[in-house]
């Protein structure tokens, strides 16, 4: 395993099972720095702040969307 700079971005490089060299985004790994966020909060929020506004952003959106003719509509039995 060997992590580089390569296409903007840090990746670790690794062979898979068949040889082949392949990649990921350092982050998606273990190789990645901790999380502030998820340090500081020790294991008491699931959830970040800005990740619950970005959801109700998108509820939102939803709802608003809900009197638009053309949006998705429960169907009952």
């Amino acid at each position: 395993m060997a992590v580089r700079h390569t296409w903007g971005e840090d990746r670790v490089f690794f062979l898979d099972e068949e040889g082949t060299q392949r990649s990921l985004l350092r982050a998606w790994t273990d190789a990645a720095d901790p999380d502030p966020f998820v340090a500081l909060a020790g294991g008491r929020s699931a959830l970040r702040v800005e990740d619950l506004l970005a959801l109700v952003e998108l509820v939102d959106g939803l709802r608003a969307a809900g009197d638009d003719a053309g949006a998705v509509r429960e169907i009952l039995p």
